[in-house]
């Protein structure tokens, strides 16, 4: 199975504001903002292993500077690392002011997507080949973050334990 770049699962989307896409705060929605994450990044990790995948989890979405009418909305985003069958997915948000030219990064996140065969069970991913200085780093820190992502998902697993099934009624 032969490595990637980053740029071979690059996606970029870019999109105006409308009045049905902002909350009481006239600014963009953030519920919005994170659909349109996720299918820009599952888009990626299509690209990334040409097979079925699935949103194992969306490890962070950072809300940096809020999205006005007046902007645009770049979504750019790309795998930066790989597991065996999981892929991190980074997305970068750009707010561009259509007016005045002001160039933002409005939000980041992280995605990771298993990979599926056609059984619908995991199936081993390309390795990804970082080029640009921005790829490079985020695939340095992937190793960090993958570690990170196993230990919560064991707490999770561990806390959701404790949870009831029952209706609230019983």
């Amino acid at each position: 199975m032969d490595a990637k770049t980053c740029n071979e699962s690059r996606v970029i989307r870019t999109s105006r504001i409308f009045p049905s896409d902002v909350n009481n705060h006239n600014t963009l929605f953030g519920g919005k903002l994170m659909s349109d994450i996720d299918m820009t990044a599952s888009i990626s990790a299509n690209r990334h292993c040409r097979t079925e995948c699935v949103t194992a989890s969306t490890d962070s979405v950072d809300f940096l500077y809020p999205i006005t009418p007046e902007n645009s909305v770049c979504i750019e985003s790309f795998v930066t690392y790989t597991g065996k069958s999981s892929m991190e997915v980074f997305v970068k948000i750009i707010a561009e002011n259509l007016i005045n030219e002001d160039r933002k990064i409005a939000a980041t996140a992280f995605l990771t997507f298993v990979a599926l065969d056609e059984h619908g069970k995991p199936t081993k991913v390309p390795a990804v080949i970082p080029e640009t200085e921005e790829e490079k780093k985020l695939h340095e820190t992937g190793k960090e973050r993958a570690e990170m992502r196993k230990e919560h998902r064991r707490n999770s697993k561990e806390l959701a334990s404790f949870f009831t099934t029952k209706r609230p009624w019983e």
